[in-house]
C-alpha cells in the first residue's frame, strides 16, 4: 500500500486545519507514517486522522450516545418489549437534538439494535419480543449530532440469568478492557485484536470472524475494518487521531454464525447457543486511547 497522501510545502498551512505551518505541526507526523510503511506496514491515510474540530464533534455526539445508554440501563425490565427500547431510544436521541444512525440506514427500519441471547447483533425492535427472566440482551445505540457519529454498546442481564450466561457477558466486557489496553499508538490493531481474542480463547469461547469494529466519527462506519480473531504484527497501524470501535463478538459455543433471511438483517450463532457484545469507541491518543462513547 502506498502513502497515498501527497506531501506538502513544509511553510504550507497543515492539512489538519490547526493554522500552523506543515513543518510546525504534523509534518513530522506524517514522515514517522512513510517509515512505517516503507517497512510494509498498512497505515492510514490523513482523512481517518480525526482534526481537533473534528474529535470535538465526536465527542459531542458521543455524549448524547451515552446519555441514551444510560437513559435504557434506567429503565430497561423484564416483560418491556424491544419496541419499548426503541421508542426510549428515538425520544431520548431526539429530545438531545440527535438523530438515531440505525433508523433508515441502508433500510434497518429501526433506531437501535437489540439482540438477544443467541442473536449475535443486528436484532430488530419489535411488539411482539418480549423480555424474559434469564435473557440476556445487547442494546445497540449509535447517534449523529451535527454531522457526526457515535456508536456503543452494553449488555443487560434480565432477572436470574443463568452462571453460564453471565460469566459469558462479565468475559466479554474483560475483553472489550483488554482491548482497550492494548491500544497503543504506533503498534498493529492486529496486536489488540489477537489480545482480545486469546482472552476469549482462554475462557472457552470464540469470537467471530466475519464482523468486527469498524472507524467511525465522519461516518457511520469508516476504515479501517477491526478483526478481532488477528495476528500481532497485521492489520492497520495505529496512530494518534484515528477513531475506532473495540466491540468483539463472543459466542459461548463455535463461531459459526447466519443471517435471517426473512428480515436481512439480525445475526445468529449456528449452534445457538448465546453470543454477547460489549462495544466501546475509541481516539487513539500519543499513549494509548480515550475511551470516547460506552
Amino acid at each position: 500500500m502506498q502513502f497515498k497522501d501527497k506531501k506538502l510545502d513544509r511553510n504550507a498551512p497543515c492539512w489538519c486545519g490547526s493554522g500552523k505551518k506543515y513543518k510546525h505541526c504534523h509534518m513530522d507526523f506524517d514522515e514517522k507514517i512513510r517509515e512505517f510503511e516503507v517497512k510494509g506496514f498498512i497505515v492510514p491515510e490523513r482523512k481517518l486522522i480525526k482534526t481537533p474540530e473534528q474529535v470535538e464533534g465526536i465527542k459531542a455526539s458521543a455524549k448524547i450516545n451515552i446519555a441514551v445508554l444510560d437513559e435504557v440501563a434506567s429503565r430497561i425490565k423484564i416483560g418491556m418489549s424491544t419496541e419499548e427500547i426503541d421508542r426510549i431510544v428515538y425520544d431520548t436521541t431526539t429530545k438531545m437534538g440527535g438523530i438515531p444512525a440505525p433508523l433508515n440506514y441502508e433500510g434497518f427500519p429501526k433506531s437501535v439494535c437489540t439482540s438477544i441471547n443467541e442473536e449475535v447483533c443486528h436484532g430488530i425492535p419489535s411488539p411482539d419480543v418480549i423480555l424474559k427472566d434469564g435473557d440476556i440482551i445487547n442494546v445497540d445505540v449509535s447517534t449523529i449530532y451535527h454531522g457526526y457519529f457515535s456508536d456503543s454498546s452494553r449488555m443487560f442481564c434480565m432477572g436470574n440469568v443463568s452462571p453460564e450466561k453471565k460469566k459469558l457477558v462479565d468475559v466479554t466486557k474483560e475483553c472489550v478492557e483488554i482491548g482497550i489496553k492494548n491500544v497503543k499508538p504506533w503498534t498493529c490493531l492486529g496486536d489488540m485484536g489477537n489480545a482480545v481474542h486469546q482472552h476469549a480463547v482462554e475462557n472457552g469461547y470464540s469470537v467471530v470472524r466475519e464482523i468486527g469494529g469498524h472507524g467511525c466519527g465522519i461516518e457511520f462506519h469508516e476504515d479501517p475494518w477491526v478483526s478481532y480473531v488477528s495476528v500481532p504484527g497485521t492489520e492497520m497501524l495505529m496512530v494518534p487521531g484515528m477513531c475506532f470501535t473495540i466491540e468483539p463478538m463472543v459466542n459461548m459455543g463455535r463461531d459459526d454464525i447466519f443471517q435471517d433471511e426473512e428480515n436481512g438483517w439480525t445475526i445468529y450463532t449456528e449452534d445457538g447457543l448465546p453470543s454477547a457484545q460489549w462495544e466501546v469507541q475509541v481516539l487513539v491518543t500519543d499513549n494509548g486511547c480515550e475511551v470516547i462513547a460506552y
